[in-house]
C-alpha cells in the first residue's frame, strides 16, 4: 500500500475548495483500498472536527497570527512528519505549502511531489512566483483545474508536465431525484456564493431590473455565505436593493446553507446565473448543472470552459443577450428543458466525483 501525503496551510475542516477537494480524494482512497493508496493529511489544528471524524489519517501542527512565525512552524512540521511518514508521493494543494516545501525539498529528493494550482497563472504576486517557480520546476507534475490555466502555464513558463483535472463537487450532488425538480410555474432564477469582490453581487439588482423591464415573470432565490467583517451589512443592503425590484414576495433569501441544503436549493431553480468578474473554475455552476438547471455566466476566468458554449455567456456591458435568453426560457418550456438537459449531461460527462478520483489515481499511478 503506497502512501500519499497532502500538505496544507489551512485546516481541512475550514470551508474552501482545496480543503474540500483534498478531503474528497483522501476519503475516496480510504474507501477503495483496491487503488493501492493510503492518505495522510497534514494541516494546521482543526477548527471543530475531531481527527477521528475522517476515514483517513490527519496530522496537525500549531498556527498563530504572525505570518513569519507560521512559516517557521510549517517548515518544522513538514520536515518532522515527512520523515516520520515517508510517503511514496507528496501532493501539495496550496501555494503557501508549496513555498514552505521549497525550503526543505532538498532533504527529500527521493520523494516525488505534485502541485495542484486551483487559481490562475496570472493570479500570483511576483514575490510569490519568485519562491514558487523554482519549486515547481522540481515537481513531477503540476495539475490545473482548467485547460485555460494549463495553457497559460505552458505558454509562459518551462514548468512541465502540466495536466488538467477539472474540479468536482460534493458527493451529496451525485444522486439525482427527478421528482424533486421544479417544473412549471413562474421562472425561478438562482444566485449563490460567498460575499466577496470576485462575485460582483452589486450587479444582481441591475440584472433583475433589466429582466423586470423586459416584462419577464420571475422569482429570485439567493444564498449567501458570510465570512468577514462587513459581510452582514453588505448582505442586508443587497437584499434591500433586490427587493426594490422584486418585492419581498418574489425573493427567497437564505444564508449559510449546508451542502445538503444547497443540493435541495438547486432543485428549486429553473435557471442559475453567475455574475462573477473572476472565477478560476466555477464550482457553483457545476452544482447547478448537477440539479438540471440551465446556466448563464459571465465570460471570465475558467467559466467559459465549465459552461462549454458561447451562447450561454454574457457581458455586463450589454445585458440584452442575457435578457433575451431568460425571456425565452420563461416563455418556451421546450427550450428551457433542452437547456437543462444539456447542462445535466455536461455535468455527468466532465465533473462527477468518479471522474475526478479516477484522474487523480492515474496521476498517482504514474508518479508514486
Amino acid at each position: 500500500m503506497k502512501k500519499i501525503l497532502y500538505l496544507m496551510e489551512y485546516p481541512i475542516d475550514l470551508p474552501g475548495g482545496a480543503q474540500f477537494s483534498t478531503e474528497m480524494i483522501a476519503a475516496a482512497l480510504a474507501e477503495h483500498p483496491e487503488y493501492g493508496y493510503e492518505s495522510v493529511v497534514l494541516c494546521p489544528e482543526l477548527l471543530g472536527k475531531d481527527k477521528a471524524d475522517y476515514p483517513f489519517k490527519v496530522l496537525t501542527y500549531p498556527m498563530g497570527e504572525n505570518r513569519g512565525i507560521n512559516l517557521l512552524k510549517r517548515i518544522k512540521a513538514f520536515k518532522k512528519f515527512i520523515r516520520e511518514e515517508r510517503p511514496s508521493l507528496i501532493h501539495i494543494e496550496m501555494s503557501e505549502s508549496l513555498i514552505t516545501y521549497g525550503f526543505i525539498m532538498g532533504a527529500f529528493k527521493d520523494i516525488p511531489f505534485i502541485y495542484t494550482d486551483r487559481g490562475m497563472y496570472f493570479g500570483y504576486r511576483k514575490r510569490s512566483r519568485f519562491f514558487m517557480d523554482p519549486v515547481l520546476k522540481k515537481a513531477s507534475c503540476m495539475v490545473t483545474t482548467t485547460d485555460k490555466n494549463r495553457d497559460l502555464w505552458t505558454a509562459n513558463t518551462d514548468i512541465r508536465p502540466v495536466v488538467t483535472i477539472p474540479n468536482t463537487i460534493n458527493s451529496l450532488f451525485e444522486s439525482y431525484e427527478e421528482e424533486r425538480k421544479k417544473r412549471g410555474g413562474r421562472l425561478a432564477i438562482g444566485f449563490a456564493g460567498r460575499v466577496c469582490v470576485e462575485k460582483d453581487w452589486g450587479k444582481v439588482p441591475l440584472i433583475l431590473r433589466a429582466l423586470d423591464d423586459a416584462g419577464i415573470d420571475f422569482e429570485v432565490h439567493l444564498v449567501l455565505s458570510l465570512y468577514e467583517k462587513g459581510d452582514r451589512e453588505f448582505a442586508d443592503n443587497l437584499r434591500a436593493e433586490i427587493e426594490k425590484v422584486t418585492g419581498a414576495e418574489r425573493l427567497d433569501y437564505r444564508e449559510e446553507l449546508s451542502q445538503e441544503d444547497m443540493s435541495a436549493f438547486y432543485y428549486g431553480l429553473d435557471l442559475f446565473i453567475m455574475t462573477s468578474i473572476f472565477e478560476s473554475f466555477g464550482k457553483a455552476a457545476v452544482e447547478a448543472m448537477s440539479r438540471r438547471c440551465a446556466v448563464m455566466s459571465t465570460d471570465v476566468g475558467g467559466l467559459p470552459e465549465v459552461i462549454g458554449r458561447e451562447e450561454n455567456l454574457y457581458s455586463m456591458e450589454d445585458l440584452s443577450k442575457l435578457t433575451a435568453y431568460v425571456k425565452k426560457a420563461a416563455e418556451d418550456p421546450d427550450f428551457l428543458k433542452s437547456e437543462q438537459d444539456y447542462f445535466f449531461k455536461r455535468y455527468h460527462e466532465r465533473y462527477t466525483r468518479d471522474f475526478y478520483i479516477q484522474r487523480h489515481v492515474e496521476i498517482y499511478d504514474r508518479y508514486a
